[in-house]
């Protein structure tokens, strides 16, 4: 067989293409691994942010079953202390002498000192809630009484605290009552 025979019966070129192949698959495999580590790498930061996610939504979730718990505990506190300045007829405490919304609720230890505790404990609560009664002369109404009454609920630990207040004035027959939430805890 001649030379030029053999090169007609063999495809032109074929002997590159191979070596191309070979070339380009081993390229190939050289470019998958940095791919794999690619995907790889943002599935695992994708899994990290979302584990940081969820601990940081259970923390939230904690946090509001603690606020909830001291704000339900604070809010009967409330209730039970005009309960008793009302079933007492409005001689609870002793006139004060200045004119002017009560303070004394802003300083803890004048709190500890006067609070009632009109519940043993609270379910769940670190510490019973506990109400102060402050009574309260109105300049613009001479006949009325009024009260400040201060509550205190606590959550699962000391540190988580709902504060509430409601301002309850006593003219004649009438009763007001004007509640608030203490924003801000008192020092």
């Amino acid at each position: 067989m001649r030379s030029s025979e053999r090169r007609a019966d063999k495809p032109r070129g074929s002997g590159r293409r191979r070596c191309r192949g070979r070339a380009s698959r081993v390229r190939e495999r050289g470019a998958v691994l940095p791919i794999v580590l690619l995907i790889s790498a943002m599935m695992l930061t994708t899994s990290a942010v979302w584990f940081e996610t969820s601990l940081a939504a259970a923390r939230a979730a904690t946090n509001v079953r603690d606020y909830l718990q001291a704000f339900h505990a604070a809010d009967s506190a409330l209730t039970l202390c005009e309960r008793s300045v009302l079933a007492a007829g409005g001689d609870v405490s002793p006139p004060p002498l200045a004119s002017g919304e009560p303070v004394q609720w802003m300083f803890e230890t004048a709190f500890e000192a006067g609070a009632l505790t009109p519940v043993a404990q609270w379910p769940g609560s670190a510490r019973a809630p506990q109400c102060l009664i402050e009574r309260w002369r109105l300049p613009s109404r001479e006949n009325a009484t009024a009260y400040l009454l201060s509550a205190r609920g606590f959550g699962r630990s000391d540190e988580s605290q709902a504060w509430l207040q409601t301002q309850l004035v006593i003219d004649g027959g009438a009763i007001e009552r004007h509640w608030r939430r203490v924003a801000a805890r008192p020092f």
